[in-house]
C-alpha cells in the first residue's frame, strides 16, 4: 500500500456537519493508497479493522471529497464498527488517473479493476457492498470468486441498465452531462436526491464536477445504462441481500425487486425515502436495513423533539425550508404563499416545539429527520 501524505490521508468534515447528530459512532480516519493496474494508478481507501468489506465503485466518486461529507462518514463509520471497509475511485475519477481510454469502458474492465484492488489486500475472504452500478461488478465478481465472497449487499442496484428508462431519455441525460456539465450535474442531483436541502444540493452538484470531467462523466453514465447482469445474478450462489428505497428516481424500486428475484435465496428490504445513495437521506435507515445481515450494530436514534407529531404537513414543509436557511419571503415564493402566512406557520412551529429562534427550529428539524 502506497500511503499518501498525511495531509491527504486525513481530513475533517467541514461546516456542513454542524448540528448533525453523530449517533454513537466511533471516530475513525481513512488510510489511502494506490494500486498499479494496467499501467495506471487506482486510488483506494480503507477505514476500520476486521473482515474485509469492499464497496465496488459507483458512477463517479472522489475519496477525499466523500470523506468530508458528514452523511458519508456516518454511513461508512457504522460499517467500520466491524469491518475494514474498502472503496476506490474507478479509472477516470477522483484521485485515480484521470485519463479513461475508450477500450476500458466495459464491465469486464471494471471487474478486473475490482479484482486488482482485492488482490492488493490479499484477504482470505471478503464481503461486497454493491451500490447502484457497483452492484453489477459485485454480481460478476461473486460468480467468478464464490470461494472468496462470504456475502453480498446490493443496494439501489439493477439487473439491466437498458430497462431503466426509454432509450432516448437515457441518451439525452448522457448528452446533457457531456455538453453542459453544470446543468447536467444539477439534473442528476434532482434524480439522486430530489428533496435534499438547497445547500446539500449545491454541494453535491459541485462534488460531481470535481470527481470527473464532463466527457468521462458522460461515458461512465452511458456505461451504467449498458450493463446487463441478469445472467450473473441468476448464477450467484452466495448469501445476498437487496435493499432499495421505495421512491428512488435514479433506479426504481422495481429494479431492486428484479435483482432479488434473480438471485436464488436473496432477501429484499425496501426502506422509505427517495434518495438513491445510502449516505443521502436517512442514514440510520440505510444502516438499519443491512445491520443484521452484516452483523453491525443497529443505529441509535435520537428522540425527535417534543411536539413534532403535532405539526401539520404544511408546517413540516415550512420547517424543512427554514432549516435550509430560507427567509419567510423566500419560503413564500417557493410555496406560493403570502409572507404573512409563512410568518404565521413559523410562529406556530416555534410554539408547538417550544423554541425561541429559527436556528433552534433548524436543529429540531435535523433531530426529527426532516432534513
Amino acid at each position: 500500500m502506497l500511503n499518501m501524505p498525511a495531509s491527504l490521508a486525513q481530513s475533517e468534515p467541514d461546516a456542513r456537519s454542524a448540528g448533525r447528530p453523530r449517533r454513537n459512532l466511533v471516530r475513525v480516519e481513512q488510510q489511502t493508497g494506490f494500486v498499479e493496474f494496467d499501467d495506471r494508478r487506482i486510488a483506494y481507501a480503507t477505514v476500520g479493522d476486521g473482515p474485509l468489506l469492499v464497496m465496488p465503485s459507483w458512477w463517479v466518486s472522489h475519496l477525499l471529497e466523500d470523506w468530508r461529507d458528514p452523511g458519508f462518514r456516518e454511513f461508512v463509520e457504522a460499517l467500520a464498527c466491524r469491518y475494514r471497509v474498502v472503496r476506490y475511485d474507478r479509472l477516470g475519477t477522483g484521485l485515480s488517473d484521470r485519463e479513461r481510454p475508450a477500450d476500458t469502458l466495459t464491465l469486464d474492465y471494471e471487474v478486473a479493476l475490482l479484482e486488482a484492488v482485492v488482490d492488493e489486500l490479499s484477504p482470505d475472504s471478503l464481503s461486497l457492498f454493491g451500490i447502484s452500478c457497483g452492484g453489477c461488478a459485485s454480481a460478476v465478481y461473486a460468480v467468478r470468486h464464490p470461494e472468496l465472497v462470504d456475502r453480498v449487499v446490493l443496494y439501489g442496484a439493477y439487473a439491466n441498465g437498458r430497462a431503466l428508462g426509454p432509450a432516448d431519455a437515457l441518451a439525452a441525460m448522457v448528452e446533457l452531462v457531456r455538453s453542459a456539465w453544470g446543468l447536467g450535474s444539477q439534473m442528476l442531483v434532482d434524480v439522486f436526491t430530489p428533496n435534499a436541502p438547497a445547500a446539500k444540493r449545491r454541494a453535491m452538484a459541485a462534488y460531481q464536477r470535481a470527481a470527473a470531467t464532463p466527457e468521462t462523466a458522460a461515458e461512465l453514465l452511458r456505461l451504467v445504462y449498458e450493463y446487463d447482469v441478469r445472467d450473473a445474478l441468476s448464477a450467484m450462489s452466495v448469501r445476498t441481500l437487496a435493499v432499495h428505497r421505495e421512491r428512488d428516481k435514479a433506479i426504481p424500486v422495481r429494479a431492486g425487486q428484479e435483482v432479488a428475484g434473480l438471485v436464488a435465496g436473496a432477501d429484499f428490504v425496501s426502506i422509505p425515502g427517495d434518495a438513491h445513495l445510502p449516505w443521502h437521506g436517512d442514514v440510520p435507515d440505510s444502516v438499519g436495513a443491512v445491520a443484521a445481515f452484516l452483523g453491525v450494530p443497529q443505529p441509535a436514534r435520537e428522540a425527535p423533539p417534543e411536539g413534532v407529531e403535532e405539526l401539520s404537513d404544511r408546517e413540516r414543509e415550512v420547517l424543512r425550508l427554514v432549516a435550509e436557511g430560507l427567509s419567510d419571503s423566500e419560503i413564500a415564493e417557493r410555496l406560493v404563499l403570502s409572507p404573512h402566512t409563512v410568518h404565521r406557520h413559523v410562529a406556530n412551529i416555534r410554539r408547538k416545539l417550544g423554541l425561541r429562534s429559527r436556528s433552534a427550529a433548524a436543529a429540531a428539524a435535523a433531530r426529527a429527520g426532516l432534513i
